[in-house]
């Protein structure tokens, strides 16, 4: 590698560091070009990328900035680094699931959100659900009350709807009387109707009309 060669990956190192929010070293050893191709893969679709770097461009790249004192230490040995620019947690898993499946590979340390990442961080966050999960989980929570009040309200409308048709085969929409409780009221004895008649007739006559009436009912008494 010649000195131009060195500076573009000086430069290259340069500007994946200040484009990750995190930075996890690790020990390729014993990892085959398949292997690294599917880890490549894999990590690509999570938003990071994974290299093989030469540690002393590394450190070149590092000087001067905040990631040299948790990388520095690190860069010791065959070193990748893989740079995350997505939701470090899943890549984290991804690499921590990568390194189960075919026992290889070694997280050395790291840097994630300015902060250095020891192992047993590493490993710790590498159990975390990712951020697109957690949303999901909220999601859930806040729907599932919002879900609840939805179905109240329906069961509610449905018992209202119940009893307006219940109330409507009564007869009492509107104000209408069913017509059964009406017939007794439109209905009169015909009894009734003529006392009634014969009352208002009585009531009606004056003392005089009175008087003559029975002086010929007398009369007619003596002829018989």
């Amino acid at each position: 590698m010649n000195r131009d060669q060195k500076q573009a990956a000086v430069e290259e190192i340069s500007t994946e560091l200040e484009s990750a929010n995190a930075i996890f070293a690790v020990d390729y050893r014993g990892i085959s070009v398949p292997q690294a191709a599917e880890l490549r893969t894999k990590l690509r679709e999570n938003d990071a990328s994974f290299n093989v770097v030469k540690n002393r461009l590394a450190k070149r790249a590092t000087d001067g900035t905040d990631a040299a004192a948790a990388l520095d230490e690190h860069l010791v040995g065959p070193t990748a680094l893989t740079f995350v620019r997505g939701d470090a947690v899943v890549v984290a898993k991804t690499i921590s699931d990568f390194i189960k499946a075919n026992d290889v590979l070694a997280y050395k340390g790291g840097l994630m959100d300015g902060a250095a990442l020891a192992p047993d961080q590493f490993s710790a966050i590498a159990r975390l659900p990712g951020v697109d999960v957690l949303r999901g989980q909220l999601v859930g929570l806040a729907a599932s009350p919002l879900s609840g009040i939805v179905r109240t309200l329906n069961q509610l409308i449905a018992g209202l709807a119940q009893q307006l048709g219940q109330v409507a085969e009564q007869g009492l929409v509107g104000g209408e009387a069913p017509a059964a409780e009406q017939a007794p009221a439109a209905e009169q004895p015909a009894a009734e109707a003529e006392a009634e008649t014969t009352s208002e007739n009585d009531a009606d006559e004056t003392p005089e009309e009175a008087g003559d009436d029975a002086d010929a009912d007398a009369g007619d008494e003596k002829e018989d």
